[in-house]
C-alpha cells in the first residue's frame, strides 16, 4: 500500500523495520528529521534499540563503531560538514570491517556555507572503503537501506555503506512510498549475525597498529571485499525484486537507451528531471537516453561500458567537483569508456543547490553534440 510521506520519514520508518540495536547520530540540516523520528520511536518503545545522545558527529560514528564491534546492528545519519567531521572514523570503520549503514542527506560543503544540495560530501569519501548507493526518489532511498544492510552484513563483504539521497530535494519532499511490513522486512533481512565481536571471554583487538610489513595487505583485503560487494549487491537486489517487485540487481539503470546516440549519465534525483527532458527531446526526434548510476562504490565500470556501447556521445552531469581535475563521476566514466570511440564530456552542474530544469538538460545535450564539454555549466559570469 502506498503512503504519502516525507522522504526523511520514509527513511526513518524503513530503518526502524531493519531493527537496528544501536543508533547514534547528531542532528544537522537536512538530515535532522530522520534522527528526530528515530529518537521518538525509541522513546515510544517502537524500536528495541539504544539511542545514544552525543556531542558531535565524530562521537556519533565513534559510538557506532564501538557498538558494531561489540556485535550490534547499528545505524547513523549525517550530511555535509557532519560527514567531514567523521572523516577519521569513516576510515576506521571500513578498516575494521564493521558493517554500519549510514544515511547521507547530500548537502554542499563549505566554505562558503551552504545548506543546499549537491553530492560533494559523500563523493569526497569515495576512497574510504564505504559502499556508496545513490537514490533517485524516496522509494529507492527506502529500499536501498534494506539492501545495504543485507550486503554489508554478508560475511564475504563486511564493509559499511552510505545510502545517499539528495538533501531537501528528497529528504523534505512528500512522495508516495510503499513500505513493507515488519514481517516482510524480517523475511528479507535476517537478524544480525556478527562475524566476530568484542567479548571478555574471548578477547580480540580491532584496529591495531600495523607496521609497513602488514599495512598494505589490510588495504588489499578491503579492496577485494569492495569488488565482491558488486556481486553481493546484484544478488541482494535480485532477491529484493523477487519479494517486492522492484528489481535492484543492476548497479546502473538505463532509460530509453535502445537506439540512443547521445546519453546523459547522472546520479540521484536529477535523473527524474533528465527523464522528462529525454521524453521531450524524443518527441522532437532526438535520439537521447539516460544512464543512471545507482552504485558508485564499487564503481560499476563494466556495466557502464556495456550500457553505453552504442552511444557516440556521452554527457556526464556531475554534482561534485574534484578541484583541479573535474567531476569525480566524469573522470571514472571516461576511464571506463577508454577506447570505446565515444566522445565523453563532463559537466559540473547545480553545485550548492542551484536548480536544474529541463531546458538545462537540453542545453547540455546541445553542447555535447557540438563537441563542447568539460566545463562548469550555468556559471553566472557577471559575478566572477
Amino acid at each position: 500500500m502506498l503512503e504519502f510521506m516525507e522522504g526523511s520519514h520514509a527513511v526513518a520508518e524503513i530503518v526502524k523495520r531493519c531493527r537496528p540495536q544501536v543508533i547514534a547520530a547528531y542532528p544537522i540540516t537536512p538530515q535532522t528529521h530522520i534522527v528526530e523520528d528515530l529518537a521518538q520511536m525509541v522513546a515510544n518503545c517502537e524500536i528495541d534499540a539504544e539511542y545514544i545522545t552525543v556531542e558531535s558527529e565524530f562521537s556519533a560514528l565513534s559510538a557506532c563503531l564501538g557498538a558494531s564491534a561489540a556485535g550490534s546492528r547499528v545505524y547513523s545519519a549525517t550530511t555535509s560538514q557532519g560527514l567531514a567531521l567523521m572523516f577519521e572514523v569513516c576510515f576506521n570503520v571500513a578498516g575494521m570491517r564493521q558493517p554500519i549503514v549510514m544515511t547521507i542527506a547530500n548537502r554542499s560543503l563549505g566554505a562558503p556555507l551552504s545548506i543546499w544540495n549537491d553530492q560533494q560530501d559523500s563523493i569526497s569519501l569515495r576512497d574510504s572503503g564505504w559502499l556508496q548507493f545513490y537514490a533517485e526518489d524516496n522509494q529507492e532511498a527506502a529500499d536501498l537501506h534494506m539492501i545495504a544492510y543485507r550486503v554489508c552484513e554478508d560475511h564475504d563483504i563486511l564493509l559499511p555503506a552510505f545510502v545517499c539521497f539528495d538533501g531537501f530535494i528528497l529528504s523534505h519532499t512528500y512522495e508516495p512510498v510503499s513500505l513493507p511490513t515488519q514481517e516482510e522486512v524480517d523475511a528479507y533481512l535476517p537478524a544480525f549475525n556478527p562475524y566476530q565481536r568484542l567479548d571478555a571471554e574471548a578477547p580480540l583487538s580491532f584496529g591495531m597498529y600495523a607496521t609497513p610489513e602488514y599495512y598494505m595487505e589490510f588495504r588489499y583485503e578491503v579492496d577485494r571485499a569492495m569488488h565482491r560487494a558488486g556481486e553481493a549487491f546484484a544478488k541482494a537486489g535480485r532477491a529484493f525484486g523477487e519479494q517486492f517487485g522492484r528489481d535492484y540487481s543492476d548497479p546502473v539503470e538505463g532509460y530509453r537507451l535502445e537506439d540512443a546516440e547521445t546519453v546523459l549519465v547522472a546520479m540521484g534525483s536529477i535523473c527524474g528531471t533528465i527523464k522528462d527532458a529525454v521524453d521531450e527531446m524524443r518527441e522532437h526526434g532526438r535520439k537521447v537516453g539516460l544512464l543512471k548510476i545507482r552504485m558508485f562504490r564499487p564503481f560499476p565500470a563494466r556495466e557502464i561500458a556495456d550500457a553505453l556501447e552504442g552511444a557516440s556521445t556521452v554527457a556526464v552531469l556531475d554534482r561534485n567537483i574534484s578541484l583541479g581535475c573535474g567531476g569525480a563521476v566524469g573522470t571514472e566514466v571516461k576511464a571506463a569508456l577508454q577506447g570505446s570511440g565515444a566522445a565523453v564530456y563532463d559537466y559540473i552542474i547545480a553545485l550548492g543547490g542551484r536548480d536544474v530544469r529541463k531546458r538545462d538538460i537540453a542545453a547540455v545535450v546541445d553542447l555535447a553534440e557540438k563537441g563542447k564539454g568539460d566545463m562548469f555549466y550555468g556559471l553566472r559570469t557577471e559575478v566572477l
